[in-house]
């Protein structure tokens, strides 16, 4: 199906039209401690939300990792936040996604190396330079009654997004290029 006529049908089926139901930043450090509390700061100050620290599932003696000691920070952003969010990050990446980094269920994932590029942001010598993971789910209205825990029930294949459906309607919403 071309791009625009998946525009078309999406205009005539609103059920159709995919969203943008999350954005996830992660901001891995690898150690507790001084380097988590920056990477802390520096999430909230990017996002302008309160960041989660995330446990260690396992423990790694190569790297120094126990189990169960805080080693990241994310923080999940939603609707209108997430899609401000990922307006400002694009220009990091020149507005170009690659197609791999989409999955079968049309989601996507992109990772910024130095969050300093970030418009608006300055570097502190004192915080230092972080990259991070941005993951972005993207489904269609309905999508919930497949992962509700109560009468969930299953989504018929014409409903299920697929990567291409997902790749027209980034195109379209944020204008990066898929390449």
């Amino acid at each position: 199906m071309s791009e625009e006529a998946m525009i078309k049908n999406w205009e005539q089926h609103p059920m159709l039209q995919p969203r943008i139901e999350k954005v996830v930043v992660n901001l891995n450090v690898g150690k507790s401690g001084e380097p988590l509390e920056k990477a802390n700061k520096v999430l909230s100050e990017i996002t302008g939300r309160n960041p989660v620290k995330k446990k260690a599932k396992s423990t790694i003696r190569d790297f120094g990792i126990r189990e169960g000691e805080s080693i990241a920070v994310v923080v999940t952003l939603r609707k209108q936040e997430a899609i401000d969010f990922l307006k400002k990050v694009f220009p990091v990446v020149d507005n170009k996604l690659a197609k791999r980094a989409f999955d079968v269920r049309g989601n996507f994932s992109f990772g910024l190396k130095e969050h300093i590029e970030i418009p608006g942001i300055k570097y502190d010598p004192e915080i230092g330079i972080f990259g991070m993971d941005i993951c972005v789910t993207v489904n269609r209205a309905g999508q919930r009654i497949k992962t509700r825990k109560r009468q969930s029930k299953s989504i018929g294949p014409k409903h299920v997004l697929t990567p291409e459906e997902s790749m027209v309607f980034i195109k379209q919403t944020l204008g990066v290029e898929i390449v």
